[in-house]
């Protein structure tokens, strides 16, 4: 029997505006809405930005916690913090979310291990830096999800396992598709799996029009996948997703097509060890 794919859904980003879609959630409660439906059409699993009240990107701990609450006052979806932000936030800034704890403390929380162009702009990562946040990602206790647009950082992650500051196995989130990094291609895919720690986990997060055809791949081959408006505002060619739950749900269709069930919460906790 398959075993159950992980479906995540990155709800917002830091890119995506409410000019290019209407149904981008941005407020607290927008969100948790959005997210309740997203685990009622398959995701296990948030992947969260937040934004302030006029829609700019924003890591304030508070509007995570605002957020965080909302959300699981909805539902139990698994809810993964972005310590990416938006590009040009200090480190400080990024880590805001890691700065919660007890009851609304993140499931996981994202951990980018290289610098990339990313459209026209870079995210920057310096190695310093990328360990500054495995060591507060860590001393928060969570599991982090190793964010790749490159195979180099799949190799920087052992160094970091090296130093103490992850574990292996760990969780990996291949990013294809961001101009500027490696495009989404079934090759690209599976050089990046073939170059994995031995019984890791990943996810394939494709951008744009890659997107839903890669969750297909990602079945195929025993992964798991990412969708969400932080990545693509289409469910189809020039049709708007009336929100991330469409997406979750066209997700959710394509993985039971290849005899892959979408994962419950704790389904996704055991198979991603997040304890």
């Amino acid at each position: 029997m398959s075993p159950p794919m992980v479906l995540t859904a990155a709800m917002v980003g830091a890119e995506t505006t409410r000019a290019q879609t209407p149904h981008l959630p941005i407020t607290a409660e927008e969100i948790a809405e959005d997210a309740a439906r997203c685990r009622e059409a398959g995701a296990a699993m948030v992947h969260l930005h937040v934004r302030t009240p006029d829609g700019k990107p924003s890591q304030d701990a508070e509007l995570f916690r605002a957020a965080i609450r909302a959300i699981r006052a909805r539902t139990d979806v698994l809810i993964q913090t972005s310590t990416g932000g938006a590009v040009g936030m200090t480190v400080d800034e990024r880590c805001g979310p890691l700065t919660l704890t007890g009851a609304d403390r993140p499931d996981m929380a994202t951990l980018t291990t290289g610098t990339v162009n990313f459209g026209e702009e870079v995210f920057w990562n310096p190695r310093p830096l990328v360990r500054d946040i495995a060591r507060r990602i860590r001393a928060l206790g969570l599991r982090p999800e190793l964010e790749c647009f490159d195979v180099g950082m799949i190799d920087e992650a052992r160094y970091l396992a090296k130093e103490g500051l992850v574990e292996l196995p760990a969780h990996f989130d291949f990013v294809l598709g961001v101009p500027g990094t490696l495009q989404a291609r079934p090759e690209v895919l599976d050089f990046m799996i073939a170059s994995l720690p031995e019984a890791s986990t990943w996810t394939v997060a494709g951008v744009g029009r890659f997107q839903l055809p890669f969750v297909e791949e990602a079945a195929k081959r025993g992964g798991n996948a990412r969708v969400g408006l932080e990545d693509n505002i289409y469910v189809s060619k020039g049709v708007l997703a009336k929100g991330n739950w469409e997406l979750v749900a066209d997700a959710a269709k394509r993985a039971r097509a290849h005899g892959r069930e979408p994962a419950t919460p704790q389904q996704a906790r055991e198979l991603l060890r997040l304890g």
